[in-house]
């Protein structure tokens, strides 16, 4: 039989496996920063959380993206795998139903666990053969020879064979006949089954009866109208009826049912555990090749990228774009070129309100926790090192302010973030501290930047205080790491949604609106003129 000890669709080895559940190569970034990103909207699990899924092992990333290649070239595993899904689920609520029921003899729910396992080694045998060609990856290899082996041997070919026997013949029920002692007053004192037979009562109807005219010795026709057993009873009256039917089932069919239990038992079992184990994975790769999928259709650039060391803190994106907002849009997608670098471990992004400045701050966190799922990146060519923590700062709600006030609430947690961050770490933080005033929120910010330039974390901070640039040089005065400034772009009056590297010039925003809706002093002294 083939071996399925520490097979993955999404780890290398069971080593890799292992050091994932340790807790090993395991980034802290956790649902609240994917939610923060949007990630949560168009990424949903049913299976586990998408979190559980980053890592930062290399080797592994490599694996998941030959992965996600082998189902987006070839359609048919991924259909395969949906097809799939359902039969695990139901495997999983068929052992939460027998577990409730608390009943260590019930051989026909072992039945049915064998006959929905048999159904998904069949949809993963028929669906590897028919993608055989176009399978390069090593987890799809793997499990095509795995259950190519399991399904054309001989003692699965048995198992077949007996499953086939004993289901015809618990198939073949189809109606119980059930003896009723009654009392002096013809009440039901005791009850129990008399054959278990393979038609279904007819009913007694009279008029049935005088059309047929031959029912007289007709064991199976009823000599009153059949009566639907659920009608009138309450639900713990049907559910308390048909589990007394089960269980006179199982009681005729027990000594059979018993050497099949030991074939469940001592194979079936384990077998089944190896694809339920098997069933978050895949719901993440379905999940993942769809939305890839989806960014391909509309013609957005996806890439696999270059997965440098973490202690080069590198990111360099060409055309990047945030993919949460490029699945729900349907006109073009604006990208942009991000590469933190040795001129600049830090950037300070300012520019016009809805310039742009959110949209590009979560592409840079998406690119990373696309990277550190082993999914591609979405932008035309990417180099990123592997983060140890992802930490965001963005605006929030009421949540926590009526102790500290927004502004308290916003320093609390700009705080938590020192506690935990290092020189590996990624920190996005947007529209910080606009809770207070300008001269207030620009001495705070100035404060956090270098403190992060301390620390030597990639940062970026998107921000309406232009007032920040003013400062950049003191701030750089303290050492650390290296501080630039990016600049949401406005042209022609209009916003681009494009990012420069350049200084802010708060001023040239102000013109660009002003001439647009004729509000110039120029223009307004014309208006003047012309009454």
């Amino acid at each position: 039989m083939a071996d399925f000890v520490d097979f993955s669709l999404i780890y290398p080895s069971g080593e890799a496996i292992r050091r994932h559940l340790s807790g090993k190569d395991v980034p802290n970034i956790d649902m609240y920063e994917l939610e923060e990103l949007g990630l949560d909207e168009i990424f949903n699990l049913r299976s586990s959380r998408l979190c559980e899924h980053l890592t930062t092992d290399a080797e592994t990333l490599k694996y998941r993206m030959e992965t996600f290649s082998d189902m987006l070239e070839n359609e048919q595993i991924g259909k395969m795998l949906l097809r799939l899904i359902p039969v695990l689920n139901d495997i999983l609520e068929l052992r939460r139903l027998t577990s409730d029921s608390a009943d260590p003899n019930d051989y026909l729910s072992s039945i049915t666990e064998i006959e929905l396992y048999i159904s998904g080694i069949n949809i993963l045998h028929s669906g590897l053969k028919q993608a055989k060609g176009g399978i390069k990856s090593r987890a799809f290899s793997s499990l095509y020879e795995k259950i190519t082996e399991l399904a054309e041997s001989e003692y699965y070919a048995e198992l077949n064979r007996k499953l086939e026997e004993l289901t015809k013949r618990v198939r073949e029920i189809k109606s119980i006949t059930v003896g009723v002692n009654l009392d002096a007053q013809l009440r039901p004192v005791s009850a129990g089954v008399l054959s278990i037979n393979p038609e279904k009562f007819k009913s007694g109807d009279v008029i049935e009866k005088i059309l047929k005219m031959n029912f007289k010795g007709d064991e199976y026709t009823c000599i009153a109208d059949l009566v639907p057993f659920s009608r009138d009873s309450s639900s713990n009256q049907r559910t308390a009826l048909s589990n007394a039917f089960h269980s006179a089932i199982n009681d005729v069919y027990r000594q059979s049912l018993k050497s099949w239990k030991k074939i469940v038992q001592s194979y079936v079992l384990d077998n089944t555990e190896f694809l339920l184990n098997l069933l978050p994975e895949i719901e993440f790769l379905v999940k993942g090749t769809e939305l890839l999928r989806s960014l391909k259709g509309k013609g957005c650039p996806l890439c696999v990228p270059d997965i440098r060391p973490m202690g080069e803190c590198a990111f360099e994106a060409k055309s990047l774009y945030n993919p949460c907002v490029a699945v729900k849009i349907d006109g073009e997608t604006v990208t942009n070129d991000i590469s933190f670098d040795e001129k600049a471990r830090i950037y300070i992004l300012t520019g016009p309100n809805r310039g742009g400045k959110s949209v590009i701050t979560c592409a840079v966190g998406l690119a990373v926790v696309f990277m550190q799922l082993g999914m591609f990146v979405p932008s035309e060519t990417a180099a990123i090192s592997p983060v140890d923590a992802l930490f965001t700062h963005f605006p929030t709600g009421a949540d926590d302010t009526i102790d500290k006030g927004r502004l308290g609430e916003e320093c609390a947690r700009l705080g938590q973030i020192f506690d935990s961050v290092s020189e590996n770490s990624l920190v996005l933080l947007d529209e910080s501290l606009s809770s207070t005033g300008a001269y207030e929120a620009s001495y705070i910010a100035a404060e956090v930047i270098a403190g992060f330039a301390q620390v030597g974390c990639r940062t970026l901070f998107a921000t309406h205080l232009h007032e920040l640039s003013a400062q950049l040089d003191e701030i750089r005065a303290k050492g650390g790491a290296s501080i630039d400034t990016l600049v949401a772009g406005i042209e022609d009056g209009k916003r681009s949604f494009k990012i420069h590297r350049a200084s802010p010039d708060g001023k040239s925003y102000a013109r660009d609106i002003a001439e647009k809706y004729g509000l110039t002093y120029e223009n307004i002294i014309s208006k003047i003129n012309s009454k």
